[in-house]
């Protein structure tokens, strides 16, 4: 099993810029015209250009937690890092998840408002899983530890 959760772990770092790069949602203000599609990345690129501070928060929890988090737990399982730490990095992946919750709360409001269009899009859903897969690592190797 711990050789399977390295395993996991370790795809999590090819996963998670694929998940940053995959369109969340598409989103038009008028049914005539396309849907422009929005991912992690591109809706980045449009905060920046409109309020810098939070383009460096959301970029915190979105890219530098969960990827930071998935570092820190590889080297624990491959002893390169005290164990210790382990709960530091899963307090860090919970962090990564409050992103999520975020982008769910914004396609809710947008569609309770009725303005404009909004779908989810895959991309959402591997972002998602990549958080979840990432919590559950943190929890299996915490369990781990203590054996």
């Amino acid at each position: 099993m711990m050789g399977a959760l390295k395993w996991i772990n370790l795809a999590l770092l090819v996963l998670y810029p694929v998940a940053w790069a995959a369109p969340l949602m598409r989103a038009g203000l008028l049914p005539l015209f396309g849907l422009s599609e929005i991912s992690v990345l591109t809706g980045l690129q449009a905060l920046w250009g409109t309020d810098a501070i939070l383009a460096v928060i959301v970029a915190l929890f979105a890219l530098v937690a969960p990827y930071i988090k998935t570092i820190g737990l590889a080297l624990v399982q491959f002893n390169l890092l005290d164990r210790n730490v382990v709960p530091a990095l899963a307090l860090t992946g919970k962090l990564a998840m409050a992103d999520v919750f975020l982008i769910a709360l914004y396609i809710t409001i947008v569609k309770g408002i009725g303005i404009g269009r909004i779908e989810t899009a895959w991309g959402l859903y591997l972002f998602t899983a990549c958080i979840l897969a990432s919590l559950w690592l943190s929890l299996a190797e915490a369990r781990n530890g203590e054996h």
